[in-house]
């Protein structure tokens, strides 16, 4: 997942050399997001990690999307032709995200709130990579985007080599169309995902602008631009502790309550974060910290809860829908924030995302009273 923000982590080094406007440098991070969404409704209609070893799958679409990754970095040489290679490079990744938290599932039948945020952490850690790399790596974006595509071949040669389905995998299944629907009847599983709704109404924009806020807020201070990269880095990557954190905690009092909890916390942090805009360095990060680590660790709890509350013969298409439809949403609150940020600055840019975990904290104390969250967490709720 090192590949999804290669293009975001070096955006101020493309906009000097191509020219580009703040509405086409955002399209670097768009395409890859509607890349996804059409590389998850696809999968999500053929029931693809249902029917097919979610492993190979995996191994194939990160392969592909490392391929072209790499043609972004080698070819592209103005926004027309780099975006579309973003839209494919996150087709691809499509292959790689739910199929991955699938192949997990089938390892535990206990502990799956830790083992998918363990997962969902890593995951985080992949997507801040570009941000250290382009921190402290060469000068030459080009090369930077090369080495994460690497990094990417990496990964899926790791899993198909090391990585096996677990005691807890069921035989493929066959293709049904039918089952997108019945995903939207399952009561439980529609709660969990408005809650991941609201969850992505903020996640994305969250991790696309915040950089970008923090390389403005430090080059008014008269800061070294390395350490807004090494900041947005350890941002972003905070979240990889949240989400182990989150999945701990989540298997021993329950996953509505923690994911209510982080988007309380993260809420917050949409009001709060502007007023630091412009002030102290240590200040921001810190708060950007808590922000990045609170923000993403209820994720793979949304995605657990559908694993304990879907068909178990196909969860990978629940769970393809459940991404789908986030990832979608992701594409108006990202285009959204540079809009705002415009007409009221970074102060407030921020604020019209909490909305979105307000609905979701909402969802999911709603998913709590129903009888069915008898089955999240092993009655923990």
């Amino acid at each position: 997942m090192s590949l999804w923000f290669s293009g975001s982590a070096v955006v101020s080094e493309l906009t000097r050399e191509w020219n580009l406007t703040g509405s086409t440098a955002s399209w670097l991070t768009l395409s890859v997001q509607i890349g996804f969404v059409s590389g998850t409704l696809l999968s999500a209609l053929l029931n693809l990690p249902d029917i097919i070893s979610p492993r190979h799958l995996f191994t194939v679409t990160a392969i592909a999307a490392a391929i072209a990754n790499c043609a972004f970095g080698w070819f592209a040489h103005d926004a027309s032709a780099a975006i579309p290679l973003r839209f494919l490079t996150g087709m691809f990744l499509a292959g790689v995200y739910p199929p991955a938290m699938k192949i997990l599932a089938t390892w535990f039948g206990r502990g799956r709130g830790l083992a998918l945020g363990t997962l969902i952490g890593a995951l985080t850690l992949g997507k801040a990579t570009p941000y250290l790399i382009n921190g402290i790596g060469s000068t030459n974006w080009r090369y930077n985007v090369m080495f994460v595509s690497l990094l990417a071949v990496v990964g899926g040669l790791l899993v198909l080599i090391f990585v096996n389905d677990g005691p807890f995998a069921l035989p493929a299944a066959r293709f049904d169309w039918k089952q997108v629907g019945r995903v939207f009847h399952n009561r439980g599983v529609r709660l969990a995902n408005l809650g991941y709704l609201g969850h992505m109404w903020e996640l994305y924009a969250m991790w696309t602008w915040v950089p970008f806020m923090i390389r403005a807020s430090l080059s008014a201070r008269k800061s070294d631009p390395s350490l807004a990269e090494v900041g947005s880095f350890l941002v972003i990557g905070c979240g990889a502790i949240g989400c182990v954190v989150a999945g701990l905690v989540a298997d021993r009092i329950g996953r509505t309550v923690v994911t209510s909890a982080a988007m309380a916390i993260s809420g917050s942090c949409c009001l709060l974060i502007g007023f630091l805009f412009g002030a102290n360095p240590v200040a921001l990060l810190i708060v950007a910290a808590i922000w990045g680590a609170s923000v993403v660790a209820d994720s793979a709890q949304f995605s657990a809860c559908v694993t304990e509350l879907g068909d178990p013969q196909y969860l990978g298409t629940a769970l393809t829908i459940q991404t789908s439809l986030g990832f979608l949403l992701t594409t108006i609150s990202i285009e959204l924030i540079p809009h705002v940020e415009r007409i009221v600055g970074w102060r407030y840019a921020f604020a019209v995302l909490a909305p979105g975990p307000l609905f979701g904290v909402i969802a999911m104390l709603r998913l709590r009273m129903l009888p069915e969250a008898e089955k999240i967490a092993q009655g923990k709720k």
